[in-house]
């Protein structure tokens, strides 16, 4: 039985419909259902349904022996015991450091971001020391009202950010959606996962 976990939200929406167009077919709705673990017409198939930040956990202990995710997500995340196996190019966007007009960089600026670990290591890359404010939700409002001086966001259009008057002023990294496998299962699966991931690599062709 091999196992794929894939992240809520969007990448879940988009995965589906990725995995529909391989004839891979869920008995149960994802976007509909509570249950979490969730069986296809494929018998050696089984989908799980996971928060986005716990997906490398998951995939690092074999519980799960592939996973659906944000490039985002494992940037965060120290987990190593998984391979890349390919880049589904869903839920593109890209992670930004963003900021009022007019302001510069400077030693031991505030930064609001969900991203501590990619944000203080960006500004290390470019010589600077921050001071990271971790947040959850509404990141942009941490400039508006003084509370940052800079944020590190992810952001697909731009357009929260242009409504909130504030300027992208760096681009840290493009972000899509990763196929991604547990090493072990990879070894003892290893025809199951290639054969399953170069259909989904090819379903578009």
């Amino acid at each position: 039985m091999i196992r794929l976990a894939i992240s809520k939200g969007r990448i879940l929406e988009q995965a589906i419909d990725i995995l529909s167009k391989i004839n891979v077919i869920c008995k149960y709705d994802p976007l509909n259902t509570r249950k979490l673990i969730i069986p296809t017409n494929k018998r050696e198939l089984e989908i799980v349904v996971i928060k986005a930040t716990d997906v490398p956990l998951y995939i690092d202990s074999g519980k799960v022996d592939l996973g659906i995710v944000g490039i985002d997500t494992l940037l965060e995340d120290s987990a190593s015991n998984y391979y890349r196996l390919a880049d589904l190019e869903i839920s593109k966007c890209r992670l930004v450091v963003a900021g009022n007009p007019g302001t510069k960089y400077f030693n031991n600026m505030k930064v609001a971001t969900k991203y501590p670990y990619a944000a203080k290591s960006y500004f290390e890359e470019v010589g600077l020391q921050c001071s990271i404010l971790k947040l959850y939700g509404s990141i942009e409002l941490a400039p508006v009202l003084g509370l940052s001086d800079f944020i590190v966001d992810i952001v697909e259009s731009g357009k929260t950010l242009k409504e909130n008057n504030l300027k992208e002023y760096d681009k840290i990294a493009d972000i899509s959606s990763l196929l991604i496998a547990n090493k072990v299962s990879y070894k003892f699966n290893r025809t199951k996962i290639e054969t399953l991931v170069s259909k989904v690599i090819n379903y578009g062709k």
